[in-house]
C-alpha cells in the first residue's frame, strides 16, 4: 500500500504539511484571485469565467465582489443567487459549502484550517481542516468569522462581528463572540 500524498491527507481532513503539490495549488488560486481582483468593474463575463475556473462550484446568478482570497478555491461550492460582498477570506483547506440565496457581508472570514495543540506538531508545520457548511438563505453580517467544522442552518442570521465556533440551527439570530442565539425566527 502506498503512502497518501500530503494533498490527499488534506482532502481527507487529516493532518498534513504543505508540499510542492499543495504549494502549486495555492499559487494557482492566488493567480486566479489576483486576476479576478484586478478586473475592470463591469467585466462580469470574464469574472464569471475565472470564478468558475477557481471554485469547485458556482451557482447561477451568484455575485462575488472583489477583492477576495481563497487558499485553494476548488474546495469551495457556492449555490445559486447568493451574494458575497467585498473582502471575503476563504481558507478552504477543507470543503466550504454555501447554499442558495445566501448573503455574505463585507470582510467575512470562512476558516476551515486549524493547527494541532501539540507544540511539536505546530513547530513541524502540521495542519488540518474541518468543513464549513452554510445553509440556504443565510445572512452573515459584516466581519463575521466562521471557524472550522461549523454548520449554519437555513435562514439563520449571524450579526456583524460574530465569531461562530459551534453549529447554529436553522431559523435563529446569533450574535457575539462566541456567537450565541438571541432569537428564533418564524
Amino acid at each position: 500500500m502506498t503512502e497518501k500524498s500530503m494533498r490527499q491527507r488534506m482532502l481527507d481532513g487529516e493532518l498534513y504539511r504543505g508540499d510542492e503539490e499543495t504549494a502549486r495549488e495555492i499559487v494557482r488560486a492566488q493567480e486566479l484571485t489576483h486576476r479576478i481582483n484586478a478586473l475592470a468593474p463591469g467585466d462580469h463575463e470574464t469574472k464569471r469565467k475565472l470564478l468558475t475556473e477557481l471554485l469547485g462550484g458556482l451557482g447561477a446568478e451568484t455575485e462575488i465582489r472583489a477583492p477576495m482570497q481563497f487558499d485553494y478555491g476548488y474546495q469551495t461550492f457556492i449555490g445559486a443567487r447568493s451574494f458575497v460582498n467585498f473582502g471575503l477570506v476563504c481558507l478552504d483547506v477543507a470543503r466550504v459549502t454555501i447554499g442558495d440565496d445566501v448573503q455574505i457581508a463585507s470582510n467575512v472570514q470562512l476558516l476551515t484550517a486549524w493547527h494541532p495543540l501539540d507544540p511539536e506538531q505546530r513547530r513541524d508545520k502540521w495542519e488540518a481542516g474541518s468543513p464549513i457548511t452554510i445553509g440556504d438563505n443565510v445572512w452573515l453580517g459584516g466581519g463575521v468569522i466562521v471557524c472550522p467544522g461549523v454548520t449554519i442552518g437555513d435562514n439563520t442570521v449571524v450579526g456583524a462581528g460574530a465569531v461562530v465556533v459551534k453549529d447554529l440551527p436553522a431559523n435563529v439570530v446569533a450574535v457575539g463572540n462566541p456567537a450565541r442565539i438571541v432569537r428564533e425566527l418564524r
